[in-house]
């Protein structure tokens, strides 16, 4: 069974029924009321493909911009995994609990270190030579990346759908790389980049976090 935290009438209610396992059908179904990816939904995103975690911590690359790094921890319960949903640069935050239509540019702001994932034609990735993607402690349109659904039938970003992550500056999809580790602690830690292709390492799925339902 999956837990979540619900929102209800302004409070924040631990809720342990958003996802019901099905013996059956070994999928689980969640509530309809928090089915969307919404305004400040804090989430973990998996890969599809490799099944680690979008992460950061207190650590800056030593190579290309010197920002803090981005990785793809394999581990599904480290705290360090939880991204804030914002509106793109420049523009109003939107009311929390609104959900977020496909085609939509964001800003994922990292919990632990408030900084916000970010990439740059300028800078190469240590492992992969990729384009850059780091955890940004300012704030640019280098911050921002449009939402691409994977069905073109999906109205708006849902939990546990496939979505890829476009960087609207220079067009690169937000990718992990298997093979690519990192000598780092928590062990396992994936290169995290961005590239000018498409596949299961550039699609991400919302998992684990806080969501809330439409505002009342």
């Amino acid at each position: 069974m999956k837990s979540c935290l619900r929102a209800s009438l302004g409070f924040l209610v631990l809720c342990l029924l958003a996802a019901f396992v099905d013996a059956d059908q070994h999928s689980f179904v969640l509530e309809e009321e928090f089915r969307h990816v919404t305004c400040q939904s804090a989430l973990k995103l998996a890969n599809k493909k490799l099944g680690c975690r979008l992460h950061s911590l207190g650590i800056t690359y030593g190579t290309g911009s010197g920002q803090q790094a981005v990785t793809c921890l394999p581990a599904a319960d480290d705290a360090g995994s939880y991204f804030l949903v914002r509106t793109a640069f420049g523009t109003p935050d939107c009311p929390r609990g609104t959900p977020i239509p496909c085609g939509t540019v964001i800003r994922l702001l990292h919990q632990g270190t408030k900084t916000s994932l970010h990439s740059h034609a300028a800078h190469k990735s240590p492992l992969t030579r990729n384009q850059e993607v780091s955890a940004y402690s300012g704030s640019d349109k280098g911050d921002d990346w449009r939402l691409v659904c994977a069905k073109s039938s999906d109205k708006y970003w849902d939990r546990e759908t496939e979505v890829k992550l476009q960087h609207v500056e220079t067009g690169k999809y937000l990718s992990a790389a298997s093979g690519s580790t990192y000598n780092v602690k928590p062990p396992g830690q994936l290169e995290v980049s961005a590239v000018g292709h498409t596949g299961a390492e550039q699609t991400w799925i919302a998992q684990e976090g806080i969501y809330f339902g439409k505002p009342e």
